[in-house]
């Protein structure tokens, strides 16, 4: 998919700039996790992945296979003065250039509707993660309030836009991951959906090998 990298993150620094502290408290506070590794997978500008860091004892990685977009967040990392806790990474998710259970915490926002093989994704999340490992991966706003303001605000600049991710937070999808979960063969791992958007949980058993 073509992208308009600045307008991409212009759109994600001053529209969608409240929805990311909001996940990254709820994403600890559901993980229970607040040190070690975290990876934000399809990071954009990484203002997820820096609002963990924010927030947490996290190293964090920056994930992304566009160079122009780890660009971005490169700049951000140094602007918001976090150089020693957030390192970019550079790679796709259906191969992450990470060791196996090496990843305390994997998260991604709004990436996952746009990966080639979910099951291969899913499947290399499960492997990079450690045991008692967690991955939270989906497309969610936060709270109804946050999901309202950012639509109204995304309908004033582009009438479009609605058409275009309408889609994303469906039942379609849903199905789609749980299928791609199944297949995958990882054991533990949750999916559903809310007014607030629809999230994939994949845990990684503290026993397992």
């Amino acid at each position: 998919m073509e992208m308009n990298v600045p307008e991409f993150d212009k759109i994600a620094r001053e529209v969608f700039a409240p929805v990311y502290p909001v996940l990254a408290s709820q994403i600890k506070e559901k993980s229970g996790k607040a040190r070690g590794t975290c990876l934000d997978i399809g990071c954009g500008g990484g203002y997820l992945g820096i609002a963990m860091a924010g927030i947490t004892d996290f190293k964090v990685y920056l994930f992304d296979q566009s160079q122009e977009m780890l660009q971005i967040a490169s700049q951000n990392i140094v602007s918001r003065g976090v150089q020693d806790k957030v390192q970019t990474l550079w790679g796709d998710v259906q191969e992450i250039p990470l060791e196996d259970g090496s990843i305390d915490l994997a998260m991604s926002r709004g990436s996952v509707f746009f990966w080639k093989d979910h099951c291969k994704a899913f499947q290399e999340i499960y492997r990079v993660l450690k045991p008692g490992g967690i991955a939270f991966i989906g497309g969610g706003f936060g709270s109804n309030e946050l999901k309202e303001q950012v639509a109204a605000e995304m309908r004033r600049r582009d009438l479009e836009w609605r058409g275009r991710t309408k889609n994303h937070n469906s039942d379609d999808n849903l199905v789609r991951y749980r299928s791609a979960l199944r297949q995958s063969g990882i054991p533990s791992y949750d999916a559903a959906r809310n007014e607030t958007g629809l999230w994939v949980t994949i845990r990684r058993e503290a026993n397992a090998l």
